[in-house]
């Protein structure tokens, strides 16, 4: 098939979270299966002086260049360059978001016109559905959080040049304001998220982001379709981010990881104590209110273990992480901010993943933690219930531990589970053995989506 995708980020090129890895990698993943994949991305500022291969397509309409890059076979990486939107010292987050992502949007669509199938990811490119209305092709709209809604003043529709029909609950109006996710859900053929489970939670009040009766609507079109990893880049036998390489038919560099992060990060170097870790943003979406409440109490209650924690967001709690690691500087260790490399040594040196969130579409980390052999320790809440087998179900089976309620006492409670576990060495192996086979590549999801993009591809004219 000939697909294009359109998303605000893309990894390596730019990158504030799981969705530019996302989107990358099943691009990578379709092109290697012999899809013709394209991938249209904003030229960010610094893109042209980190990637010096890029050449001239042309112009876009409305007024803009294109350039391009073929970095591997089948895939091309056009990225839309107009410096007045995207010339900027950071991604999101300006008092002109909606110009921004509606000219984005447009050039989308002037470019998705001989394709097959477009698809486009959350709501800086879900106007690209209604844009694409009258065209043949198919149209796939995949929602990596539903909290982020791209949500305008009513004001903003006119620059769409959409008809004023669309301006109408049925369609792009929410609340009075114009919602380009909404716009996404309702207008594409298919609606997709990133796991099963989240797909089934987006239809309750609780999940749904005040989207709930929009999702309800969309019925079978609404399917959940886990991500996946890309083991070239996360794999820990030939690794230049870690100490020694290591595996499920050969753990034992296992154990030099922790020592070298251990060492790194400034805390004892001790055998036998477990070491838990956590990637996040720092934010209460990702469980760090009830992680710092559980990792008090347990440091509190002179439980002996080690913890090292990597990320940045809300001020208030990279101030209570810090502050935790200055009052136990022998236990806990806190590095405030985003490191490649450290992110694959925490991985590799944990003994367990730490993942509290309060929802998570599909969570990338305790896929990593898996193949890593960090077992992870999870709320069963989206991605996260999806792909993680709990101790309950049997040693056999079990990859980690889950808990449910949103709490401090909960996840410490998960906590204990897992420092039990670590006390009896031939069980945690198995568990770890367990997550380290399992496979989550991007493969099984490139396979789900070309029965997906079967099923709405338009006949050829």
């Amino acid at each position: 098939m000939n697909i294009l995708h359109a998303s605000s980020e893309v990894f390596p090129y730019s990158k504030t979270g799981g969705l530019a890895d996302a989107t990358a990698a099943l691009a990578r993943a379709q092109a290697a299966a012999g899809h013709t994949v394209t991938l249209v991305t904003p030229l960010y500022r610094s893109i042209r002086d980190a990637f010096p291969g890029l050449e001239p397509l042309g112009q876009a309409e409305p007024p803009a260049r294109v350039w391009r890059l073929e970095p591997e076979p089948n895939l091309t990486v056009l990225f839309v360059d107009q410096p007045e939107w995207f010339d900027r010292d950071r991604l999101y987050g300006h008092a002109d978001d909606a110009e921004r992502f509606i000219f984005f949007s447009k050039c989308v669509s002037r470019l998705a016109k001989r394709t097959e199938i477009v698809h486009a990811h959350d709501w800086q490119s879900g106007l690209v559905m209604p844009l694409l209305t009258d065209v043949p092709v198919g149209k796939v709209f995949t929602i990596h959080n539903a909290a982020y809604q791209g949500r305008f003043p009513a004001d903003k529709f006119e620059l769409t040049g959409l008809p004023e029909s669309f301006f109408d609950w049925r369609q792009l109006e929410f609340h009075g304001d114009v919602s380009f996710l909404k716009g996404g859900i309702v207008c594409a053929d298919l609606v997709t998220t990133v796991s099963p489970r989240y797909a089934r939670e987006l239809l309750t009040k609780e999940y749904g982001c005040g989207l709930k009766g929009v999702f309800q609507s969309r019925g079978d079109a609404l399917v959940g379709v886990l991500n996946g990893v890309d083991y070239t880049e996360w794999n820990t036998t030939d690794n230049p981010h870690l100490a020694a390489a290591y595996s499920g038919d050969s753990p034992g560099g296992k154990a030099a990881n922790k020592h070298a992060l251990q060492r790194e990060l400034g805390l004892p170097e001790l055998v036998d104590v477990p070491l838990l870790g956590n990637i996040s943003r720092f934010t209460d979406q990702k469980g760090i209110d009830i992680l710092l409440g559980a990792l008090e109490e347990l440091l509190g209650g002179g439980v002996v273990f080690q913890f090292v924690g990597l990320g940045s967001g809300d001020p208030l709690l990279e101030q209570a992480m810090s502050g935790l690691a200055k009052r136990h500087p022998d236990r806990v260790a806190v590095q405030i901010g985003y490191d490649t490399g450290l992110a694959h040594r925490i991985e590799a040196g944990s003994d367990f993943y730490v993942m509290p969130s309060r929802f998570e579409p599909c969570g990338l980390n305790q896929l990593y933690s898996l193949r890593y052999g960090s077992v992870p320790v999870v709320r069963a809440t989206g991605g996260l219930d999806d792909s993680v087998i709990d101790l309950g179900q049997g040693d056999a089976l079990a990859t980690g531990i889950k808990f449910t309620d949103y709490s401090a006492e909960a996840l410490g409670q998960a906590l204990g589970r897992a420092l039990a576990l670590y006390a009896r060495p031939k069980r945690l192996a198995k568990v770890r053995d367990n997550g380290m086979r399992a496979d989550f590549s991007w493969g099984q999801t490139t396979a789900e989506y070309e029965r997906l993009y079967a099923k709405i591809k338009k006949p050829a004219a």
